[in-house]
């Protein structure tokens, strides 16, 4: 029988962190890995921790593989020209239940230049939030290097970043270069570059279960960050409208969509097509394929597929990413 391509869900990998929680498992439904599970890898060709398949006749199968066997018609033709059988995102969840670091990431040709890797330039969608959570990125006044510098000696770095009030559903674009963190009391998609680079600026004096302190990557970071300032760092859009457009980059482009009732979803055949949902539940109607997908669940929809029909459960949010070709 010859193989055919469909939409395809991945099993998550789980990844225990300093940070993180149980909520993957009560919010998401995510295998509970530990009492401190604080990612779950949806879509991910990084070294070591690639995405495979659990749904339909090619379970079992790695994500390269399957881009290695479908080639253009999984990922799109500029995709598979541009990256070939690397996948250029990298689809997570985060629970954390204490603030994450300080951090930043580089950009493409300083990731090149150290790593020979990709750059890192990420989006957050807030699923769940405490009344109280925020998360911080960038900065609440102007600073140049030196500035810097001084602060980050000084012990001060905590007063001169900025502190965003959260709650679901808010957006945040994070390019690389923008110091930033993730505060205690989130769950949150996050959209990236494929990429595992980061320069740990600052961890609250946090040490692990061994009594040892993180590593901080200073000396790295000071290179990566841009100190530009733009206009709102939030994302501002209007929650109740049916369809938009909630980021754009060189990267991804990134749409919410409402689904109250039974839809039909075209695509074209410049790129794939990643859904995430995160509300609600719905069918996805492809042929004989019919998985129910809820929120937590991630599908990668190939290329070469025309349309899904979609038939809500329950009021559904998805999330639908492409890749500019």
């Amino acid at each position: 029988m010859m193989e055919y391509i469909y939409p395809f869900i991945f099993e998550p990998i789980i990844k225990k962190k300093l940070w993180g929680g149980k909520n993957l498992n009560k919010i998401l439904n995510k295998p509970r890995m530990s009492d401190n599970d604080g990612e779950s890898w949806e879509l991910s060709c990084v070294p070591d921790n690639v995405s495979v398949l659990r749904n339909g006749p090619l379970a079992g199968k790695t994500l390269t593989e399957l881009i290695e066997q479908f080639r253009g018609n999984l990922v799109g033709k500029a995709v598979y020209e541009e990256h070939g059988t690397t996948f250029p995102l990298l689809i997570k969840f985060i629970d954390a239940q204490q603030d994450l670091s300080i951090q930043v990431h580089p950009n493409d040709e300083l990731a090149k230049y150290r790593h020979n890797c990709l750059g890192k330039t990420e989006m957050w969608y807030v699923i769940d939030a405490e009344p109280d959570a925020n998360i911080i990125v960038g900065f609440s006044e102007s600073l140049n290097v030196i500035q810097f510098l001084d602060i980050v000696k000084n012990n001060r770095l905590m007063s001169v970043l900025n502190k965003e009030r959260v709650k679901p559903h808010d957006v945040f674009f994070i390019p690389a270069g923008r110091v930033h963190t993730i505060g205690k009391g989130l769950i949150i998609a996050e959209i990236q570059q494929t990429s595992d680079v980061t320069y740990r600026i600052h961890d609250f004096d946090r040490v692990d279960t061994k009594g040892n302190k993180r590593d901080l990557h200073n000396d790295l970071a000071i290179k990566a960050i841009d100190f530009t300032m733009p206009d709102s760092y939030k994302t501002i859009y209007d929650c109740s409208t049916s369809e938009q457009v909630i980021g754009t980059s060189n990267y991804f482009i990134t749409k919410r969509r409402i689904v109250n009732k039974s839809t039909t979803l075209n695509f074209n055949h410049s790129s794939c097509t990643v859904l995430i949902c995160v509300e609600g539940s719905l069918e996805v109607s492809y042929f004989d394929e019919l998985p129910t997908i809820s929120k937590g669940d991630t599908v990668l929809v190939p290329s070469c597929i025309e349309e899904l029909i979609l038939k809500p459960q329950s009021n559904a949010i998805l999330l639908e990413i492409k890749i500019p070709g």
